[in-house]
């Protein structure tokens, strides 16, 4: 089912009745039904939100994402309860050997650099040398073919000349809410799916609590900067507006196609997450992406 995504960038009132948001403002009074909420984006810093509309949401799997002053996604509520086996899958998650997080990366790599060569080919940009890159990714990625990948597209992704940058110049500001935005909904999958987050295949931080959500979302990156492309040439705008910030947000209902069906972003993540889970307890040996594009 198609989850909502609920964005707040007004001084709002959120409370729950009877298994609905109710949402104040200025101009009024709604409701939703929580039920049918996936994501929940608080940016002003002046919106009340009750303790019990927390847990509510929390109890459906709803992802709460909390912006700093600086409107920027920050920080996320996730359910820790979100399946009925989680301290089996836990248990086996941990429990992983290192050869079969080796290959799982290669796994993602690969399909990483499949989706950047795809992208660049839709650009009409050189794209072959990608296609090398991806048939010489080995297990574990030991010789960083992501890297040197990752190096040729952003050269020639963009019209202009770019340095792909955390802090850096536009259009940098919308990739980056584009995959905070991505993290978040990954992140969520990966909980409903009774996976740990902290616990990478590849990424390893003391200070991430969201490494796994890392690992998993490197294929899905394509779409974001197919996303923000598309942004770039419909709106005259280099600066991150709450306009701009929807549109981001939509990335969520992206279309994508797996062999034999097509579903929204959000929901193809619960495939690709609960195929992370059986490959870990044994019972499958491939993590299952959708094709970004048909």
């Amino acid at each position: 089912m198609l989850k909502r995504t609920l964005f707040f960038a007004n001084k709002t009132s959120i409370t729950t009745k009877w298994e609905q948001l109710v949402v104040k403002t200025e101009s009024g009074e709604k409701t939703v039904p929580i039920e049918d909420i996936g994501f929940v984006v608080i940016e002003n810093q002046e919106i009340y939100i009750s303790i019990p509309a927390l847990n509510k949401l929390i109890e459906n799997n709803v992802a709460v994402i909390f912006c700093d002053a600086k409107h920027m996604p920050s920080s996320m509520l996730l359910n820790l309860e979100g399946h009925h086996t989680q301290q089996e899958l836990f248990s086996t998650q941990i429990k992983a050997s290192e050869p079969l997080k080796k290959q799982l990366w290669q796994q993602i790599i690969k399909k990483k650099i499949k989706y950047q060569a795809q992208h660049l080919e839709k650009l009409e940009k050189p794209f072959e040398v990608l296609k090398f890159h991806e048939s010489k990714v080995l297990s574990g990625d030991t010789d960083n073919r992501e890297g040197a990948a990752a190096a040729h597209y952003w050269k020639h992704i963009f019209d202009f000349d770019f340095k792909r940058e955390r802090f850096g110049d536009y259009p940098n500001p919308f990739l980056n809410y584009g995959y905070i935005i991505l993290r978040a909904a990954v992140a969520r999958s990966l909980a409903a799916s009774g996976l740990l987050c902290t616990l990478g295949i590849h990424h390893h931080n003391k200070y991430n609590a969201f490494c796994l959500a890392d690992d998993i979302m490197e294929p899905y990156r394509p779409l974001v900067d197919a996303k923000v492309i598309q942004i770039m040439a419909d709106y005259n705008e280099n600066e991150l507006t709450t306009e701009i910030k929807l549109a981001l947000l939509s990335v969520l209902t992206e279309t994508v196609y797996f062999k034999t069906t097509k579903s929204p972003l959000m929901v193809a993540l619960s495939r690709t997450t609960s195929s992370l889970q059986q490959c870990y307890n044994g019972t499958a040996k491939k993590i299952s992406y959708p094709r970004l594009w048909n």
